[in-house]
């Protein structure tokens, strides 16, 4: 077709509102294999967008590795800078967000996008605890001990008490995601104990969303778990206070707590 046969439509163009989409960020791990599919299944499905980037990583999963994430944050976020304005953005990697740290975690990101609520797992955990009135709890992780020693004593320095805490020895978080529905039940109940106040299942490469009903339904008390938490809280600073999806556990019964809040802001 020639270029002489093109002309400019005499249609305006008129746009959607701006706001009309909640946009929602993601950085995931480059070996992450669970996050995105967890977190569209747990978000309102009108309304909202999510957006994802990656980050590299190499495995093992070890302290040392995870830490090399630090420098590489801002650029990942940098990808998601022309979207917004973003409601929230999330790191997706729970240990990684204990050994950095969140405030860390968030300047790296807000280098790249500005003053963006940013959400870590591990945070949105410690939330979780807060809106489900939990101080005690038991801690299921698939890492190694290692790995999992520094998420004890993170959950500690910031008032829990640990009833019990077991790891599944894994070092690659590809191995981590293929982790059984059986597996992960099993676990979680051999690792529950009376004086527990709830279970938090570690990981978002760990598929446990899936059995979170079951779970709770068989202990008796409230489940968290990494991409659980963090769906919660991005859904809440999202604007969405009223959504509670089925079979995703009793947090979404709760809001955000508003003393906590500016630690996801």
């Amino acid at each position: 077709m020639n270029s002489d046969m093109v002309s400019l439509s005499g249609q305006t163009v008129r746009f959607n509102d701006r706001e009309a989409t909640a946009r929602l960020g993601l950085i995931a791990l480059a070996t992450d294999m669970t996050s995105e599919r967890d977190l569209y299944r747990q978000l309102p499905q009108a309304n909202v967008a999510i957006h994802v980037t990656r980050v590299a990583f190499e495995n093992p999963t070890t302290p040392e590795n995870l830490r090399l994430m630090t420098p590489r944050l801002t650029e990942a976020a940098g990808l998601l800078a022309p979207l917004s304005p973003l409601k929230a953005i999330c790191y997706s990697c729970t240990a990684a967000s204990v050994v950095i740290g969140d405030a860390e975690v968030a300047a790296a990101i807000r280098l790249a996008v500005g003053d963006v609520p940013v959400v870590t797992p591990a945070g949105a955990a410690r939330m979780a605890f807060t809106a489900l009135g939990v101080r005690r709890i038991a801690v299921l992780t698939p890492y190694t001990i290692a790995t999992s020693q520094p998420m004890a004593e993170y959950f500690m320095r910031h008032g829990l008490e640990i009833s019990s805490f077991e790891c599944l020895g894994l070092e690659d978080d590809r191995d981590m995601a293929r982790v059984s529905d059986a597996t992960i039940i099993d676990a979680a109940l051999a690792v529950d104990r009376p004086d527990a106040e709830a279970l938090f299942l570690s990981c978002t490469g760990l598929p446990a969303i899936n059995v979170i009903a079951e779970i709770e339904r068989r202990a008796g008390k409230p489940v968290v778990t990494s991409n659980q938490a963090s769906a919660w809280a991005m859904t809440r600073l999202a604007g969405f206070a009223d959504h509670r999806p089925a079979a995703y556990g009793r947090l979404f019964d709760c809001a955000l707590p508003a003393e906590t809040v500016g630690e996801a802001a």
